[in-house]
């Protein structure tokens, strides 16, 4: 194992000793947690996290080792990464290569052998903050000095991130079997799993650019359009919501996930604020309040939809309701257009890695376009696992 010493400083002063994990050097970005068991190669891939610095609340990373099949992105997105008890050797027949050296080979910076748990304690108290990780020569600079490197570092609120991670051209997946729709997503973080999920359903999907135009959209005559997940603080994603309002306009049928929730929530006149700490990991408990039934759900956000739980709200695009929450703390999960053709959920449905209760919402997407109702109510069956 890495014996090169490292140390985790975070903006507020508090620090942590370990050795290097990964590349050697250093690394800035906003200190989250992340608490799943597993699925730390989804994660480590994921866009949403970029300009993050994960911090893994299980103990044991790294046993299963890394593939080529589970990566939901060409490159790890991370800004840093922070385990406690790294594994000393693969053993999954799965891998081809180790965790360590997949960190290396992409240059991205962790540290390993720190209290995760104290570390996410403090997090959970003191709110997700600015953090650098300085491991080797770097790491014997003065600790004030390193203190304000920390601090002068970029937040994440008001960045503006779907261009780092998003497509730069169009590219097409085809449904798997009869194609049953044609769906334009707007790429803005998107995970490789999604598109492959709507396949399932047979629906053939462009994925397109975050700066496409509704003109763009429209041209693919789409049944449908899908928003994805991503990165940065969505008050920051002006073209993204005049385009969902553009689509609302029209009634194209819309269904947004995570940053894609967040966007439609704009769109529809609710605003938008950082949460103290975020939801991240594949364990998060969520109710639909449509059925009553309680889903878990994987996670990945640090700004949530300002929408009352109380009530129907009177939106320029009609009656919407809050469809979804958060039973830990009462956040929005879900936003259901009554009078447009249009739903939302702030979670990952595509299930990598996690669990396959949301998978049903792909579905309610398929009978959104289908058109087998004037709103967003699903059938009485729509709850149901699909093929996911």
């Amino acid at each position: 194992m890495n014996t090169t010493k490292a140390v985790l400083v975070l903006e507020d002063g508090r620090t942590f000793s370990g050795e290097a994990y990964g590349a050697v050097g250093e690394a800035f970005g906003e200190a989250v947690f992340a608490t799943g068991m597993t699925g730390y190669q989804e994660t480590l891939t994921d866009p949403s996290y970029r300009g993050q610095v994960v911090v893994m609340t299980a103990p044991h990373i790294g046993n299963t080792g890394v593939n080529d099949e589970d990566p939901e992105s060409g490159r790890i997105w991370v800004g840093g990464y922070v385990v406690r008890d790294p594994a000393r050797r693969v053993s999954s027949w799965r891998a081809t290569r180790s965790l360590d050296d997949e960190l290396k080979a992409q240059g991205v910076v962790g540290i390993s052998g720190i209290d995760t748990r104290a570390l996410t304690r403090h997090l959970r108290e003191r709110g997700a903050m600015r953090v650098g990780i300085f491991s080797g020569e770097v790491a014997k600079t003065e600790p004030t000095a390193l203190l304000g490197r920390v601090r002068t570092s970029p937040q994440m609120k008001g960045a503006n991130l779907t261009a780092d991670v998003a497509t730069a051209q169009p590219y097409l997946v085809e449904a798997i079997g009869e194609r049953r729709f044609t769906v334009a997503a707007i790429d803005l973080g998107i995970k490789a799993m999604t598109p492959h999920r709507m396949a399932e359903r047979g629906m053939r999907t462009h994925v397109l650019p975050a700066g496409s135009s509704v003109e763009d959209v429209l041209a693919l005559e789409p049944d449908g359009v899908f928003l994805s997940n991503g990165p940065g603080d969505p008050a920051t994603a002006d073209a993204q919501v005049e385009l969902t309002r553009a689509l609302l306009e029209r009634r194209v049928p819309v269904f947004g996930i995570c940053y894609g929730n967040q966007i439609l929530g704009r769109a529809l006149g609710f605003g938008t604020y950082k949460l103290k700490y975020g939801h991240r990991g594949i364990n998060q408990p969520v109710q639909d309040r449509l059925t009553g039934k309680v889903e878990v759900t994987a996670h990945n956000h640090g700004f949530a939809v300002d929408a009352p739980l109380d009530r129907v709200s009177d939106t320029p695009f009609g009656r919407v309701e809050v469809s979804h929450v958060c039973l830990n703390d009462g956040v929005v999960e879900g936003l259901r257009c009554l009078d447009v053709p249009a739903f939302s959920v702030q979670y990952h449905p595509e299930a990598a890695a996690g669990p396959h209760d949301a998978a049903y919402l792909f579905d309610r997407f398929a009978e959104l376009m289908r058109g087998d109702r004037g709103g967003a109510e699903p059938t009485q069956d729509a709850n149901k696992e699909g093929s996911g």
